[in-house]
């Protein structure tokens, strides 16, 4: 059975480099810096309340899509793990890039992707931003910084280490922020990717969104090594655990991951301790866990409601005011549903088109 996400952090200092003694004053001092938990001002809350709550009431709707047939293939929602992306994407500056795999549609709306051209692409419709080819596991856009959506299993992190090595080849500034989950941190893949990141000092974080479970399989039975924040020990990568169901210690730890590669000093590697509600996909039953552990997160963890209670009771928020917020959300989805089920289908002639050998 998954255990509770665990709170604060946990650092795995990175061991001395062999390469410059720059290097070693850098890895020294990423072990020494614990970044605490971030102290959100009231538009802080109020705007990553209102993002997670987009991406919850998002995938709601996308789910109750699917279940009426408007919606075909596979499905993948991001109901629970909120925090880890618009957490991550309060750090993000302009010309950063995000990657991800196949649960992606928390991380399209977080960059700023329009919700009509996500869901319409998920019901295969011209206004999708794949023209309808794509469905949900492949969307992109360079005009936000995201890169996919991908569905081979650890694939995007050869991927965002090449767009990290793009960023040191053109002297920039910007970070790789390149997601993948606990089942995804065993791909072989992965470990070449670490190896190179570290070789060169590419500015890419490692964002591992550990859920628990890899499909149908607990990470504590699947892993020999379950602290994955430890992964990069090998490569002299410094990794640390946080609770990823808090979107002020996941903003915490991006800023200093971020900082740290911005400065020159390679890789980094957060573990998000998270947890997703529904099933591995659609399809999947999740009887695997009980009901009860479910349900014990969402009362106990749940992101949006900390930040709920915090908007009440800190900021002195009223609670009519946050109902408007979610009112206004969940018309910009319906919108979006009505888009996605009334714009046009693919001409027959796009068959043709887009297609690389």
């Amino acid at each position: 059975m998954a255990t509770r996400p665990k709170t604060g952090s946990r650092k795995t200092a990175a061991p001395k480099s062999r390469s410059t003694a720059k290097s070693r004053s850098s890895a020294s001092k990423a072990a020494k810096a614990d970044p605490a938990i971030a102290d959100f001002t009231k538009d802080e809350d109020l705007a990553a309340y209102r993002e997670m709550l987009l991406i919850r009431r998002f995938e709601e709707k996308a789910g109750q899509m699917y279940g009426m047939g408007l919606i075909g293939g596979f499905c993948h929602l991001y109901i629970g793990q909120e925090a880890v992306v618009v957490g991550m994407q309060m750090v993000a500056k302009e010309g950063d890039q995000v990657i991800t795999g196949y649960r992606d549609h928390g991380h399209m709306l977080a960059c700023g992707m329009d919700a009509k051209g996500v869901m319409a692409e998920l019901t295969g419709r011209r206004g999708g931003y794949s023209k309808g080819k794509g469905g949900s596991m492949h969307m992109f856009s360079v005009e936000k910084g995201f890169f996919g959506g991908h569905g081979i299993v650890g694939a995007q992190v050869s991927l965002g280490t090449g767009l990290a090595f793009a960023n040191r080849y053109r002297g920039n500034d910007n970070v790789s922020f390149t997601y993948f989950g606990d089942g995804a941190a065993n791909q072989g893949q992965v470990y070449e990717s670490f190896n190179m990141a570290r070789l060169w000092h590419l500015p890419v974080v490692y964002v591992i969104e550990n859920n628990k479970y890899g499909m149908g399989t607990s990470v504590n039975r699947a892993s020999a090594t379950p602290d994955l924040h430890h992964r990069g020990r090998s490569f002299d990568i410094p990794g640390e655990q946080v609770d990823g169901m808090d979107v002020r210690a996941v903003k915490a730890i991006g800023e200093k991951a971020a900082t740290w590669c911005r400065e020159g000093n390679g890789p980094f590697i957060i573990e998000m301790m998270t947890y997703r509600y529904r099933g591995h996909s659609m399809s999947d039953p999740a009887k695997y866990r009980s009901k009860d552990e479910v349900q014990k997160m969402r009362q106990e963890h749940d992101p949006i409601e900390q930040v709920k209670a915090r908007l009440i009771g800190a900021h002195k928020i009223a609670e009519e005011d946050l109902k408007a917020i979610d009112k206004d959300v969940r018309a910009v989805v319906n919108e979006a549903a009505e888009f996605a089920q009334t714009d046009p289908e693919p001409d027959a002639s796009e068959l043709w088109t887009d297609v690389t050998a």
